[in-house]
């Protein structure tokens, strides 16, 4: 049963249709008098068996856009626009109906998986239990299910390990456990809050090459948030680039690494090092991300921007569709003016 078949399937019946559609998603918090704008008006949609690499600097809206699709913003919060599921619309759902979406529909993966994992229960007991919440399974069929699932993410010795501890794994091993209990649902949506930000750079490789046949075999749509560009390039299939709340630029991943239109995104891919790089110091975007009660008008990137023109500084541009062709668009005034 937990194969991913059920997954695949649903996916094809699903056909062309976007397994998420996101639009107008809005988070502010109120503060006294004023009202701060976390995330502001974005769109995107993700595809059964895709993954989308939203990326920024920390503060730039990533981790609440992803918290706000899993109904997981809380007061002084309030979530406004539309979030689709399957073709449901699920931001208007009671707490109630949220919490039981929640694991069955959509699954959720945090940066610390030490955190997810209660110490006191061995990994085998939490995951039959996560089973037995969803499905109607007798305790022999949950704990052969848990065993598939740890198979599933890669655990060796998946038998003997079910009955270990949290404690007993390593960092790597404790997320691949935690990306099972978030396939225990057989869920259309995974949203990945930079899954890969407390393990080491080897670890770190094998965990976005498993989230990446994870998508493909099951044909669960991705949300991987992650302020680290080089794991965006390896696994998602497009990127959209977050500033300050805001979209400014999308498109598939090869377009956006290898020819990136915002100078914002510009200034991402020049901080990135390479092997073939002789440089002796990286580039840097000068500046921080903007307070939320101090975000500049206009374009919200145009203190830091070493491109920006005067109609940067007064007036916001929009998402454009790349005139080039590319699938991608981006929200720059340098573009339309030359």
């Amino acid at each position: 049963m937990r194969d991913g078949r059920d997954a695949a399937r649903r996916a094809t019946q699903r056909g062309a249709a976007p397994a998420l559609v996101v639009r107008g998603l809005t988070v502010t918090f109120a503060a006294g008098r004023a009202t701060l704008t976390a995330v502001d008006g974005i769109d995107f949609e993700i595809a059964s068996g895709e993954v989308l690499g939203l990326v920024g600097e920390s503060g730039a809206g990533k981790s609440l856009s992803g918290a706000a699709i899993l109904g997981l913003v809380d007061a002084p919060g309030r979530v406004d626009g539309e979030v689709w599921l399957d073709g449901r619309r699920i931001d208007t759902l009671d707490p109630a109906a949220k919490r039981r979406l929640r694991g069955r529909e959509i699954g959720a993966i945090f940066q610390d998986p030490l955190t997810a994992l209660d110490p006191l229960f061995t990994i085998g007991d939490q995951l039959a239990e996560t089973l037995r919440t969803h499905f109607r399974l007798a305790p022999d069929e949950a704990r052969r299910e848990a065993v598939a699932l740890l198979q599933e993410v890669g655990i060796p010795g998946a038998a003997a390990r079910y009955s270990q501890y949290p404690h007993q794994f390593s960092g790597g091993m404790r997320q691949r456990v935690v990306i099972a209990l978030a396939l225990a649902g057989e869920p259309s949506l995974l949203v990945a809050d930079e899954p890969t930000t407390a393990l080491d750079v080897s670890i770190q490789a094998q965990i976005v090459a498993l989230l990446g046949r994870l998508a493909r075999e099951r044909g669960m749509a991705i949300l991987l948030v992650t302020h680290d560009m080089g794991v965006i390039a390896s696994v998602a299939d497009r990127i959209a680039v977050m500033y300050a709340g805001r979209i400014v630029e999308t498109g598939t991943a090869a377009e956006v690494i290898a020819r990136p239109r915002h100078p914002y995104t510009k200034g991402l891919m020049a901080s990135i090092p390479s092997l073939a790089d002789d440089r002796a110091r990286l580039a840097q975007i000068d500046g921080a991300m903007p307070r939320l009660g101090a975000v500049p008008a206009g374009c919200a990137f145009h203190p830091r921007c070493g491109v920006a023109l005067e109609r940067c500084t007064r007036e916001r541009p929009v998402l454009v569709a790349d005139a080039a062709g590319g699938a991608g668009a981006t929200a720059c005034w340098r573009l339309e003016d030359g």
